[in-house]
C-alpha cells in the first residue's frame, strides 16, 4: 500500500503573522537619517579638497545615518510594546 502524503503547511500563513511594526516614530527617526546622509553628501560636494568638511565631517556622517540613526529607526521599539507583547506571549 502506498503511504499517505502529508500537506505541507502554507508558509504564507506563518509570514503573515510576523509583520514589521513601524510607528510614526519609526517614521519620523527614518526621515531624520536620510535628512543626516543627505547632509552629508552635500557637504562633500564642498570644492575643497582640503578642506574639514568633505574629509572629515561628511564621512562622519554619512556612517552615523547610514550604521546608527536607520537601524535604530527600524529596530525601535516602545517599552510598552514590548512588554504587552511578552505578556501576551507568556500567557498562551
Amino acid at each position: 500500500m502506498a503511504r499517505p502524503v502529508k500537506k505541507k503547511r502554507s508558509r504564507r500563513k506563518q509570514r503573515g503573522d510576523r509583520t514589521l511594526p513601524l510607528t510614526k516614530v519609526n517614521y519620523i527617526m527614518l526621515l531624520v537619517g536620510v535628512g543626516v546622509i543627505i547632509i552629508g553628501y552635500l557637504f562633500m560636494l564642498e570644492g575643497s579638497v582640503d578642506g574639514v568638511m568633505p574629509i572629515v565631517i561628511a564621512p562622519i556622517l554619512l556612517i552615523i545615518g547610514y550604521c546608527i540613526i536607520i537601524p535604530l529607526a527600524l529596530l525601535y521599539r516602545k517599552k510598552e510594546e514590548v512588554s504587552e507583547n511578552a505578556e501576551s506571549a507568556s500567557q498562551s
